[in-house]
This record gives structure tokens, sequence and C-alpha cells, in this order.
């Protein structure tokens, strides 16, 4: 590894993973860094306020500085602003939580959420992680408008992942990957159970505007005791039209609108191989008398 700004996001990024904080030769070992080096890029980043030294063991953590910075993007995004009326309501409708994820290069974030599950079992995960792709239902959703060779590509960059750390049924090749999008792409949602943790249940649609690649995708997630296939496939209509809201209203987010656009404007390879499949059923839309009719 070579150049001060490599070192210095590398031990941002190792930090961030570890809250309680680490010792200086375990972050040296683990980013195979030089732990002279390593020491004076630690201070340097003491420095400018970005790492704190913890009094009593001498380990170094972040400070909040950098979640600080993310929280101001955010706010300034818009993204919330627009979201979160969306998928309270998404919640509250079906008493489970739900998310939004974004699309930013070839990663899919999570950004907002609202949690309508009253009692019982919770589901709720960190916010602001990387879903991983070939195993999410955000992550299958977001898939599934993009060509084969181009789903194929983002999934390989990022790795398939340990069997062990996900669900039973989580696929563990493209092949049946594969087989699983098409079948998502047949209803126009992903729907999974035990894919991505073991006794979890999700659903989730992309958020795209006609012939645009999809910015953004809606999940709806809880405990698969609760979240049985048949109440997900009751839940399709809801999640079809918070996802078509999402849509009309991105372009008021300059986040939501650029889909496909890294963080640092380097257009996603996913979206420069081909263009988004819109999903094979429309949105549906409820009538005043509460029926539910799919647009034609």
């Amino acid at each position: 590894m070579s150049g001060s700004l490599e070192k210095s996001l590398a031990i941002l990024e190792y930090l961030a993973n570890h809250p309680d904080g680490a010792p200086l030769v375990q972050i040296a070992t683990a980013l195979n860094q030089l732990r002279s080096g390593c020491h004076r890029t630690l201070h340097e980043l003491i420095r400018f306020g970005y790492v704190r030294q913890l009094p009593q063991r001498g380990d170094y953590a972040l400070s909040t500085k950098l979640a600080s910075l993310g929280l101001s993007y955010l706010s300034r995004s818009g993204v919330v602003d627009i979201a979160q009326p969306v998928i309270n309501r998404l919640a509250e409708a079906t008493e489970e939580l739900v998310r939004l994820a974004v699309v930013d290069g070839e990663r899919l974030t999570l950004m907002a959420k609202a949690q309508g599950a009253r009692s019982g079992l919770k589901y709720d995960p960190d916010m602001g992680i990387d879903l991983r792709l070939s195993c999410s239902a955000a992550g299958h959703a977001w898939l599934m408008t993009l060509s084969e060779d181009a789903a194929i590509a983002c999934v390989t960059r990022q790795g398939m992942g340990d069997p062990r750390h996900f669900g039973p049924n989580a696929p563990t090749s493209i092949k049946a990957l594969l087989k699983m999008l098409d079948e998502h792409r047949k209803r126009g949602y992903s729907l999974i159970q035990d894919v991505y943790a073991p006794g979890m249940s999700s659903m989730a649609a992309p958020v795209a505007r006609p012939k645009e690649p999809a910015t953004g995708v809606v999940v709806i997630a809880g405990p698969s005791s609760r979240l049985t296939h048949k109440r997900m496939l009751g839940f399709a209509p809801l999640l079809l039209t918070a996802a078509s809201e999402l849509a009309d209203a991105g372009n008021a987010s300059p986040l939501l609108k650029a889909a496909n656009v890294g963080t640092w404007g380097n257009v996603g390879e996913a979206a420069a191989a081909a263009p988004a499949r819109r999903p094979a059923r429309p949105p549906a839309k409820a009538t005043p008398q509460g029926r539910v009719n799919r647009a034609r």
C-alpha cells in the first residue's frame, strides 16, 4: 500500500468497523502498514479531528467528525425528507420494518428507515451499511433492473460472501442467483425468505422512473415467523405504490437523482453496461373504495 491518502482512508475504514478502538499494532498488521508510518498517519488524523486516542488504553478510535459530515450531507441531500413520509406510511400499513437503500455506483447503502412493528420481534439492522447484492432483497431488486451481464459483473466484483454468514437459502453460485432474479422479474419485485439471514423475510421494489436506471430500493423486512410468504404477497401493491411515489419525487433530491453515479461522480459500470429494465408488473394503485387496481 502506498500513498498517504490511501493509508489514511484505509485506517478510517478500519476504525469504522471497530467502534471500541484498536491498538496501533492491530491496525498496522491488519492493513499491512509499517508500524512507524501507521503511527504518523494516526496522529495526523488526530490533528485534523478524525481520530481520537482513548485515554486509558491508548487505543485509537474514530471521533464523531466523520459521522457529523455524513449526517450533514444527508440532511442537505433531501433524501430523508422525501423518503420518510412514504416509508412511514408503508411501515404503518405493514407493521414491519421498512427501509430505503440508495444506489451509489455499484453499491446499495441503507439511508432511511421506519419501524412499523408495535410489539413482539423487531428486525432492525444497522443503517449506513452496504448491502450484499447476492443475498439481500434490496440487492436482488436492483440487480433485476440490470442486464444479466451487468448484474453478474456487479456481484462478481463485490463477491458472493461466505455462505455461513447468511441464511440457508442464500444463493451460492451465479447460476442460482440468476434463477432467483428471473423469478423476481416475473412478479415485479424481489421476495426472499431465510436468504439474507436465518429466520428473516424481506421483499423489495426498485425506485425507478420509466426508461431510467433505478436510483434506490424500498424494502419491507421482518421475522419469517410473522412476515410469511402469504403476507408478503398481500403487501406487494403497497410496496410497489411506495416505490412509484419515491420515483416520482426523486428529482427533488440530488442523491436520488444521481442514479448509478458514485458519490465522487464516477459513472457506475453497471449503468454504462445496459439500460435499466422496468419491473414486469406496473405499480398498483388503490381505489377510493380500498380495492387495488393494477395500472394498465
